[in-house]
């Protein structure tokens, strides 16, 4: 087994950095999944969400759901053996590296994420088969040349990379911001690189998805922004966006969509030619 810690400091450190007087969204979200690991804060604030938002639940495991089936398809499929997953969240049933060294055991994965509580439980992330290797970074996702510097100790940034970035550039307010920062990550890495990319989504169709959005940012952390069907599309700018293209996550499969329902959770995946 190989595996490579997320550092040197110590628990006490780490754990100074948490706030459970606030609510925040990996622990909200790990609530909507059915995990252990929030707070009363948490707990009150997803369900006033749940509230305004009754699908939600079901938001957050299309979210889950379309990691998988990508990563399967890419690492079975495509031949990928290298992941990127910056946003990585708190620990849950398969995460990346259970389902990309399922399909392929020398697969090397990168977890990185700047939240504490995520750091804290980031020893469940670095599991790995004796064939494969696993890594975690404590980088906010706007440390472009940082993620990359130490992402090259266990990947080779000279071979394809398949870049996960599940409902992370959400906390970029700036559109063009969060555009550039895509854009110089998937410019780091080679020809055959993929980018594998989620986004909560504004629709006419869908107000309570903007009233949820708006009661999370008057009282949770870090605050979020939606964009549009469109908006999320042009992160596939240059990139060859496999079928069925950017798509409610519940409904991505490769080669046809999902007999589902909507939920206002899109995503991609695309290939840098």
């Amino acid at each position: 087994m190989s595996s490579e810690g997320p550092g040197h400091r110590t628990s006490e450190d780490v754990r100074d950095r948490i706030d459970t007087s606030i609510t925040h969204t990996a622990r909200v979200w790990n609530y909507w999944l059915g995990g252990k690991d929030h707070y009363e804060v948490d707990r009150e604030t997803g369900d006033q969400i749940r509230r305004l938002h009754p699908g939600i639940g079901e938001y957050a495991r299309a979210d889950r759901r379309f990691l998988g089936r990508a990563v399967s398809h890419l690492a079975g499929e495509l031949g990928i053996r290298q992941f990127l997953d910056i946003g990585t969240g708190l620990p849950t049933a398969d995460n990346t590296h259970e389902v990309a060294q399922r399909v392929a055991p020398d697969s090397r994965v990168v977890y990185v994420d700047n939240d504490p509580i995520v750091l804290v439980h980031a020893q469940a992330l670095l599991t790995s088969t004796p064939e494969g290797r696993t890594a975690y970074l404590d980088c906010d996702l706007r440390d472009v040349d940082a993620i990359l510097e130490q992402a090259a100790e266990t990947l080779d940034l000279s071979r394809p990379v398949a870049l996960i970035l599940l409902g992370v550039v959400i906390f970029v307010e700036d559109d063009e911001e969060s555009y550039a920062i895509v854009r110089r990550l998937m410019d780091a890495l080679p020809a055959g690189s993929h980018l594998v990319l989620s986004h909560t989504i504004t629709s006419p169709a869908m107000p309570d998805v903007d009233a949820a959005v708006a009661f999370w940012n008057a009282n949770g952390t870090p605050k979020l922004t939606q964009r549009t069907p469109s908006q999320v599309e042009r992160y596939f700018d240059g990139l060859e966006l496999l079928e069925p293209g950017v798509v409610a996550c519940s409904r991505w499969l490769p080669g046809a969509s999902l007999d589902a329902e909507d939920v206002a959770m899109y995503g991609g995946v695309g290939r840098k030619p």
